[in-house]
């Protein structure tokens, strides 16, 4: 056997010793210790000369250890983990020639050793096809993922949104735009279901050719809604991008729709419903419109689909309603205005939308959010050089537009009607009916306007102007007068009749339902109920008392008649503004009442009515308590003028005909409410959709609202409001006038119905927003107009008519109630005959009447239920007085930081029963 192949002789102790004892010769594998390595712990087993355990003597090169063995393999031109220089076993030799239990030649050859030593550098790591979390990677490192990982997955999800997009592309249709864009009519009945009109989408549109639509409204339209139309493939990703950047800083909502987007809204898609599903559908749609339409159709369509409001759908009708024109002799400024509309005509259209938001709607602000807008439209057609500068300089004033309607079908009260009963609707229905569905058309709407009434109820109005108003003869004092009306129904709150205008074509405003007049005495009828249900305050008790220790009031208390009359709170002390100016509550006429005492009991001064009673009645109740009581009765919160002044007692407040009208009626059902409603149910292709709920509510007691009724029955019997009397019927009412003469109102009621009768005189132009309420002095050629003159008239005419037929129901007897303030304290005292100003004030109480109240004191500074002291201090120059000049009807005095009179209220309301809540 050859020197090569001769097995070597083991050393002693064999195995991983023998392997450690190697020679010196042995291949450096990847455990050997570098030649410059010294110190070693294995000295110890060793004597100098020997071999160490690694193959080094223990005098030149002592061991250092498997990691800086690993380090001098590494760094050693040897150690090869399969193969030693020397020759060494590969795999096996890695340790200086053997394996953990292969033994190890003088040389380093090793034989087949089992063990680890020799391994050298780590395999790579298997390659995964989606390497998350990442191999070789550890803490954090491993959950980042790598460049490669994000740049797949987006191109994955980029690639998987493109086959979407393409699949939902090729799947979808272009539906058909002569099915979706037809709009149907809505059918109006009367309360007797009869057919009253038919109007809606389809009565006041017509399609007009593209050639036919001018270039300024095309180009109005661009520059308002989307610059690149003629460009972008049927939606603007940019447009989009901005509306959610917009939304997202919390700015004003925009929105990111095309023109094509829109086109396919409104003439192609039937479901409005703000949806993703819907809204994806509406950009597919739009995306192959705008790549297989051409242009000028998708223009065409948008323009004779959209609507403009006042029932104009499509550009013709739109140019019809507001300039009376067609549509292709339309200039540039008459354009930039449909252009505005098309944002929202509710917000956009000067003539306002109050029935459907009476605070942000109105005229004033739409006109001047109209305005802007048209403006800045104009300025941005010259930015994108469709609009020449020179041209833009012709139009700097905002056109004239034409009446708000047009359809002959609403002319006179009918107009009014359709209008109040879609306000009623969309307020009322919870969201079920709203105004753009009410715009597409197909529901029945039944309403609870009796057309017999209708009809009588103008024709009362128009018999009095006819007789009476001549504009010709009496320019000055005769023109701009204005009637309104409403007649509700007491029982269920039915709103029977109204008196809008005099055409609802001509005359925009709703006169039944917003005007702004203030009501005057008619108010006066709260203050007493609340006087006989909440009470008067105890003068000893300061501000801290409850109700337990209020004394609520019979109507035969006393309390003074004088004409300048020093106004005080309930504790006695001397009313003064915030300027320290008394208060001197003057009687219509400047007229006193039963002299040289002065006192009136309640019934008489509402009789005549008396404006400084019933202004101290106020302060005692609480003016707070007087406005409470008004709401309870159905007058709505937007309609209170400051209850921080005596005058609140004399209705500076403006509610609307139809709320005054459901406020008496209270009184009619012994205090039962019932609010005033238009429409009885609505129904939709067959289906219900409405139905009014009735929701009688508990307004005041029954011996509270008789008592009222019973005192306003005197009114009429023997006081202002005698021309109201019906024959063989009993009748409850009150006249009503403001201070300056600037409005009159009649508001009265038999057990079966009540009506409310207002009369003013105001600009009409209905868009200025200067409109001032305009004395009435000399008009009707009377010297001066009152609630018992043309209102108590028109009331006793129409009531006449509308009771023909019905029979004669007398109202109920009042029970006694409250106590008798301000008389003599005892039966024992007997009053001096001067001291009894009327018969009713005489009469003895009841003996279920309570005990009368203090004993009255002739000293000026007596209690504030007395009302024998001679209040004469100071004259009118001293405070605000109330009306300047005579009549049978007690003014309103102005708050005392307006002095001289107000303008009779130009707010308006806009409440009409109807449009404050749920309820109304």
């Amino acid at each position: 056997m050859s020197e090569h192949r001769r097995k070597p002789s083991q050393p002693q102790g064999g195995g991983r010793a023998a392997a450690r004892r190697g020679t010196s010769g042995a291949s450096p594998g990847r455990r050997a210790a570098p030649r410059e390595a010294t110190g070693s712990p294995s000295d110890a087993y060793g004597t100098p000369g020997s071999t160490d355990s690694y193959g080094s003597t223990g005098d030149d090169r002592p061991y250092g250890g498997r990691a800086e063995a690993r380090r001098a393999a590494q760094r050693g031109a040897g150690g090869s983990r399969r193969k030693s220089p020397d020759g060494g076993a590969g795999r096996g030799g890695g340790r200086g020639g053997g394996g953990r239990r292969g033994g190890g030649g003088p040389e380093g050859a090793s034989g087949p050793g089992r063990g680890r030593g020799g391994r050298g550098p780590a395999q790579p790591t298997k390659k995964r096809f989606i390497d998350y979390p990442r191999a070789g990677k550890y803490g954090v490192g491993r959950w980042v993922p790598s460049w490669r990982l994000v740049t797949g997955l987006f191109v994955g999800m980029c690639g998987s949104l493109m086959i979407a997009a393409g699949i939902g592309y090729a799947m979808v249709s272009i539906p058909n735009e002569a099915d979706a864009a037809k709009a149907q009519n809505n059918v109006y009945y009367w309360s007797n279901n009869k057919q009253m009109v038919s109007t809606g989408g389809e009565t006041n549109r017509q399609i007009i050719k593209y050639e036919e639509i001018p270039k300024a409204m095309r180009y109005a339209v661009m520059s308002a809604e989307n610059k690149t139309f003629m460009t972008d493939k049927g939606v603007d990703p940019m447009g989009i991008a901005r509306a959610l950047v917009n939304m997202a800083k919390g700015g004003q909502t925009q929105g990111g729709s095309t023109i094509t987007q829109q086109y396919v809204k409104n003439a192609m898609l039937d479901d409005q419903s703000q949806t993703l599903t819907r809204k994806v559908k509406e950009l597919f749609v739009s995306i192959k419109v705008g790549r297989t339409e051409p242009k000028e159709k998708v223009m065409a369509g948008y323009l004779n689909t959209a609507y403009y409001g006042r029932g104009a759908y499509g550009i013709q009708a739109a140019a019809r309603t507001y300039f009376n024109k067609d549509a292709s002799n339309l200039d540039p400024s008459q354009c930039a205005f449909l252009a505005s509309v098309l944002k929202g005509a509710t917000y956009f259209d000067p003539a306002g939308a109050i029935a459907i938001d009476p605070v942000e709607a109105t005229p004033a602000k739409n006109k001047a959010r109209a305005e802007k807008r048209w403006s800045w439209i104009l300025d941005e057609e010259v930015k994108d050089k469709r609009l020449s500068s020179t041209d833009r300089k012709k139009y700097t004033t905002f056109p004239a537009l034409q009446s708000p309607r047009s359809n002959p079908s609403l002319s006179g009260q009918v107009g009014y009607l359709v209008d109040l009963a879609n306000a009623y609707v969309i307020n009322n229905s919870d969201g079920k009916v709203t105004a753009l569905d009410l715009q597409k058309g197909g529901y029945e709407i039944h309403t609870t306007f009796d057309k017999r009434k209708v009809d009588k109820l103008e024709a009362a109005v128009k018999k009095v102007q006819k007789e009476n108003i001549n504009t010709k003869l009496r320019p000055k004092t005769d023109k701009y007068v204005q009637f309104g009306g409403a007649s509700v129904n007491p029982s269920n709150g039915a709103i029977e009749a109204i008196y809008g205008g005099a055409d609802a074509t001509k005359h925009f405003t709703n006169n039944a339902d917003q005007t702004g007049a203030q009501v005057g005495s008619t108010f006066k009828p709260f203050v007493l109920a609340a006087a006989m249900r909440d009470g008067i305050r105890d003068p000893k008790l300061g501000e801290e008392q409850d109700d337990t220790t209020r004394t609520p009031v019979s109507p035969k208390s006393l309390y003074s008649g004088k004409n300048e009359l020093k106004i005080k709170k309930y504790d006695g002390q001397i009313w003064t503004n915030e300027k320290g100016k008394e208060w001197l509550q003057t009687n219509d006429g400047h007229q006193s009442y039963n002299p040289p005492t002065y006192q009136i009991d309640l019934r008489e001064a509402m009789r005549e009515s008396v404006n400084s009673a019933y202004v101290q009645l106020g302060m005692d109740v609480g003016l707070d308590k007087v406005k409470q009581a008004a709401k309870d009765a159905g007058i709505k919160d937007d309609s209170f003028a400051s209850a921080n002044y005596p005058s609140f007692s004399l209705g500076t407040s403006d509610p609307s005909a139809i709320r005054m009208a459901g406020a008496y009626g209270t009184f009619a059902e012994s205090g039962q409410r019932n609010d005033p409603y238009s429409v009885s149910s609505v129904e939709h292709e067959g289906v219900s959709v409405y139905q009014h709920p009735k929701k009688p509510v508990r307004a005041f007691d029954a011996a509270v609202a008789d008592n009222v009724t019973d005192v306003l029955k005197t009114v009429v019997d023997k006081g202002t409001g005698t021309n109201a009397k019906l024959p063989g019927r009993q009748v409850a009412g009150k006249t009503g006038t403001t201070d300056g003469n600037k409005s009159a109102w009649f508001v009265g009621y038999t057990p079966q119905l009540s009506t409310a009768i207002t009369m003013y005189r105001m600009d009409d132009n209905e868009n200025s927003k200067q409109r001032k309420f305009l004395e009435m002095y000399g008009t009707g050629n009377q010297k001066q107009i009152h609630g018992a003159s043309f209102p108590s008239e028109i009331w006793h005419d129409y009531m006449m008519e509308a009771l023909k037929g019905q029979p004669s129901v007398p109202f109920p007897t009042p029970e006694p109630i409250g106590k008798i303030v301000g008389a003599t304290p005892s039966p024992s005292i007997t009053p001096s005959p001067t001291a009894s100003p009327s018969e009713s004030a005489t009469t003895e109480p009841s003996p279920s009447d309570s005990s009368p109240g203090p004993s009255p004191s002739t000293s000026e500074t007596c209690s504030s239920w007395s009302w024998t002291c001679n209040n004469n201090g100071g004259t009118s120059n001293g405070g605000n007085g109330g009306t300047p000049t005579g009549g049978t009807d007690g003014g309103v005095t102005t708050s005392p930081s307006a002095p001289g009179g107000g303008n009779g209220g130009t707010n308006g309301n806009g409440n009409g029963g109807l449009f404050g809540g749920p309820t109304g």
